[in-house]
C-alpha cells in the first residue's frame, strides 16, 4: 500500500491534532481513482455473464421448480411427518372455508354457490403454482366489499349482468396479477406503508360490519361502502326492526367470539377457532329446521354439483372495471404476500413475491372459467392453517377436496342456513382487522405515521375505500418524496482520542476544527434534492456550531469536506450542481474535499469530469486524511504575517487561489510541497 507522509511545524496546534505536531508524521491512504478505460461497459458485461451464468447452473430441478413451485415441496415430502398433519389441517380450514365463502358471496352481493364455486378451482390451482406451503386463498371480506362496492354502481345485484361482472373481474385480477409477476413488479407494494395498511383495513371492517347489520335488524339498508350513508339508512328504517333475526344473529357472534378468544388463549382448544363458523351454521339451521321463524331470512336453494366451464362474458364493461381491477389487485398482494412472507419465515423457506403473484394470478384467471370472483389470501383462514400445523401445500389440496365435496353432496343442508348467522360470520371475522392498537403504537413511536394511519382512515370511512386507498397511497409516496428530496445532512466532528468523525448532533463531545466543515449527506443525490442539499451546505459554511473548536485560530471557512460514503447513487443533476458549488466556492477561496466515494459514484463523477474539476488530490479514503491535509493548509495560511492593524494581507486571502493555479500548471507550490507527496 501507497503511504503519502507530511509534516506540520506548528507549534500552535492544540493536543487534539496531535496527529499534526512536529516530528509526527501524517499518513494519508491513497486514494484509488478510476481507469481511463470505459467502466460502464465492464458492468453490463459483468452483469450478462452472471446472468448468463446463473442460466448455465440451473439443473432440469431447478427449472421444474420454476414454472412449478408445488414440486418443491413435492419432491422433499416427509410422509410420515406431513401426512397427517397436512391433512388435519386442510380438513380444519376447509370446514371453516365453506360457511366463510358463503358469506363473503353474500357481502359481495352474489348467490352463496359463488362463494363455493371460488373457493373450490383457485385452491388446487394456488397448490401448483402458489410458493406459500400455508397460504389458504379464497374469498375475503375486503374484496367482497370492492366487488359490492363497484358493481351495485353499476347494475342491480339481482340482475345476471352483476354476476357475469364478478366473474370478469376475476379474470382481469388474474391477469394482471400474472402481469406484475412476470415482470417482476412485486416491489412496487413497498411504497405502500404499514400505517396505511392499518388505517384502510380498520376503516374497511367498520364498513363491512355496519353493511351487515341488515341481516341482524331484519330490514334491508343502502349498499354503500360510506359510513355516513349507511348509518341515516339504518336510523331511517328503525321502524322496520325486527327482534328474531336480531337476538339470533347476537347469540351467534356472541358464540363466535368465544370460541375464537378460546381458539387463540387456549393451545389444547385451538380447534375451536376453525369450527367456530361451522357452529354457528349448523345451531342457525337447527334453530330454523325446528321452529320455522317467519322473520328470519335463509339462503334458499343452492345448486348442487361442481361448476361448469365457461368463458367469461362481457367484454365490453372491461374499461370501466379496470380501476377496481387495480385496486382488488393491490388489495391481494397486501393481503396474500405479507402474510405469506411472515407464515414462510416462521416455517424457514424462502418465498418469492413475484412467483407468489403469479400463482394468485394463475388461481384468479383458472377460477373465472369456473364462475368464481377474485380471491385471495385470507388473513384468518392461512392463520388456522399454520396453527394447525400445515407443512406443504397438501393442506389446501385437502381444503379443495372438502369444498368438492360440500358441492357435490352438501349443498341441500345449506338451504336452511339463516342470513344473520353468516352475517355473524363476517362481522366475527373482520372485527380481528379493527386495529387500534396499531394506532395507539404509532402515536407513541412515530407521529408522522400516525397521521398517514388517520388520514387513510378518515378517508376511508367517510369518502369510500377506493378513495380512501387512493389518498393514503398518495400522501404515503408525499412522505416518501418529501424525506428523498430533504434528506438528512450531518456536521460531524472528531471524537476525542480517536480518528472516528460523527455528527456533532448526536455526540456532542464531539469536536471539530477551525477554518473546516465536514459534512456528511446520508442519501442519494439527484435532481429533486439537489437544490436542498446545496442550501444546507451553503449554512453550514456560516452558522457557527456549538461544538468544540481545535485547531489554528482563522477568521472563516476555507474548506468543506463531503463524506459520500453513504451516497449510492448520483445523477446528472447532482454532477451539474456540484460544478457550480464549486465554482462557487473557488470565488470565494473555499475549497471541496471529498470523502470515501463508492464506486458507483466514483465512476459518474469520473466521466462528467467532476474529479479533474475539484482536482485529484482533493479526493480522500477516509474524513480523517480529508482533515490532516485540509488542516496543514489552514495552519500555513494561519503562519502568514498579518497586517499591522491584524487584518490579513491580500496574498493570505489568495491562498488558495495560487494553490489551485500551481496544480492546474502540475508543478507543487512552495507551500504545498513540503506537505503533500507527488504521489496523491
Amino acid at each position: 500500500m501507497e503511504i503519502t507522509y507530511a509534516t506540520s511545524s506548528s507549534p500552535n496546534l492544540s493536543a487534539a491534532a496531535a496527529a499534526t505536531m512536529p516530528n509526527r508524521q501524517v499518513k494519508v491512504i491513497p486514494f484509488q481513482h478510476p481507469s481511463s478505460s470505459s467502466p460502464s461497459s465492464s458492468l453490463s458485461v459483468s452483469w450478462t455473464d452472471r446472468w448468463r451464468s446463473s442460466l448455465k447452473r440451473m439443473t432440469w430441478t431447478d427449472w421444474i421448480e420454476l414454472f412449478l413451485p408445488c414440486f418443491r415441496w413435492i419432491r422433499t415430502y416427509r410422509w410420515r411427518e406431513y401426512l397427517q398433519v397436512d391433512l388435519m389441517a386442510g380438513l380444519t380450514v376447509g370446514i371453516m372455508l365453506v360457511p366463510q365463502s358463503m358469506s363473503y358471496a353474500k357481502l359481495a352481493g352474489l348467490h352463496p354457490i359463488y362463494g363455493l364455486y371460488s373457493g373450490f378451482i383457485p385452491i388446487f390451482m394456488y397448490a401448483i403454482f402458489g410458493s406459500s406451503r400455508q397460504l389458504a386463498i379464497g374469498p375475503v371480506a375486503l374484496v367482497s366489499l370492492l366487488v359490492s362496492n363497484v358493481l351495485g354502481s353499476i347494475v342491480d345485484s339481482s340482475d345476471e349482468l352483476y354476476t357475469e361482472l364478478a366473474i370478469l373481474l376475476a379474470l382481469m385480477v388474474g391477469i394482471m396479477e400474472c402481469v406484475m409477476g412476470l415482470l417482476r413488479l412485486g416491489w412496487l407494494i413497498r411504497f405502500i406503508s404499514r400505517s396505511v395498511i392499518s388505517g384502510f383495513t380498520t376503516s374497511s371492517a367498520i364498513v363491512i360490519a355496519l353493511s351487515q347489520a341488515k341481516y341482524f335488524l331484519g330490514y334491508s339498508i343502502e349498499r354503500s361502502s360510506k359510513i355516513i350513508p349507511l348509518i341515516k339508512s339504518i336510523i331511517a328504517g328503525a321502524s322496520k326492526f325486527s327482534w328474531p333475526p336480531f337476538v339470533m344473529g347476537s347469540v351467534m357472534l356472541a358464540i363466535l367470539l368465544v370460541m375464537k378468544h378460546l381458539g387463540k388463549s387456549k393451545k389444547h382448544l385451538r380447534y375451536l377457532r376453525a369450527a367456530g363458523p361451522l357452529t354457528a351454521v349448523v345451531l342457525g339451521t337447527a334453530f330454523v329446521k325446528i321452529f320455522h321463524p317467519s322473520s328470519i331470512t335463509v339462503v334458499g336453494d343452492i345448486p348442487q354439483g361442481l361448476p361448469k366451464f365457461s368463458i367469461p362474458k362481457e367484454f365490453g364493461h372491461m374499461k370501466s372495471l379496470i380501476p377496481t381491477a387495480l385496486l382488488i389487485t393491490g388489495v391481494a398482494i397486501l393481503e396474500s404476500v405479507g402474510i405469506a412472507k411472515a407464515l414462510a419465515a416462521k416455517n424457514g423457506y424462502e418465498l418469492d413475491s413475484n412467483q407468489e403473484l403469479f400463482g394468485l394470478g394463475v388461481a384468479n384467471i383458472c377460477g373465472s372459467f369456473f364462475s368464481a370472483y377474485p380471491t385471495t389470501g385470507s388473513f384468518s383462514r392461512s392463520a388456522v392453517n399454520h396453527e394447525s400445523g400445515a407443512k406443504t401445500g397438501l393442506s389446501g389440496i385437502t381444503m379443495g377436496v372438502i369444498m368438492g365435496c360440500a358441492l357435490l353432496f352438501m349443498t341441500p343442508l345449506f338451504k336452511e342456513i339463516p342470513q344473520c348467522a353468516l352475517a355473524a360470520i363476517v362481522i366475527s371475522a373482520v372485527m380481528g382487522l379493527v386495529d387500534y392498537d396499531e394506532a395507539i403504537f404509532l402515536w407513541r413511536v412515530d407521529k408522522k405515521d400516525f397521521l398517514l394511519w388517520t388520514i387513510t382512515s378518515v378517508t376511508t370511512l367517510f369518502l369510500g375505500i377506493e378513495i380512501g386507498v387512493l389518498v393514503g397511497v398518495g400522501f404515503s409516496l408525499a412522505f416518501v418524496i418529501h424525506e428523498s428530496a430533504n434528506p438528512h445532512i450531518a456536521v460531524l466532528g472528531r471524537l476525542p482520542g480517536t480518528t472516528i468523525y460523527r455528527n456533532i448532533k448526536q455526540y456532542p463531545e464531539a469536536y471539530t476544527y477551525n477554518g473546516i466543515v465536514i459534512v456528511r449527506i446520508d442519501a442519494p443525490i439527484y435532481f429533486a434534492n439537489t437544490s436542498y442539499i446545496k442550501d444546507r451546505l451553503r449554512e453550514y459554511e456560516v452558522i457557527i456550531d456549538g461544538s468544540p473548536k481545535r485547531g489554528p485560530e482563522v477568521e472563516r471557512n476555507y474548506f468543506v469536506i463531503i463524506e459520500m460514503a453513504p451516497v449510492t447513487y448520483i445523477d446528472s443533476s447532482a454532477i451539474q450542481a456540484l460544478k457550480d458549488l464549486h465554482q462557487e466556492y473557488k470565488s470565494r477561496d473555499i475549497q471541496i474535499a471529498i470523502a470515501n466515494p463508492n464506486r458507483e459514484v466514483l465512476l459518474t463523477l469520473a466521466k462528467s469530469g467532476v474529479i479533474d474539476l475539484i482536482g485529484k488530490e482533493w479526493y480522500f479514503v477516509r474524513v480523517h486524511d480529508a482533515v490532516q491535509v485540509c488542516l496543514q493548509h489552514v495552519q500555513q495560511m494561519n503562519e502568514m504575517p498579518k497586517g499591522a492593524d491584524g487584518s490579513t494581507p491580500k496574498k493570505q486571502s489568495s491562498f488558495l487561489q495560487r494553490l489551485w493555479k500551481d496544480q492546474s500548471e502540475d508543478r507543487p507550490s512552495p507551500e504545498s510541497e513540503a506537505l503533500l507527496s507527488s504521489k496523491v
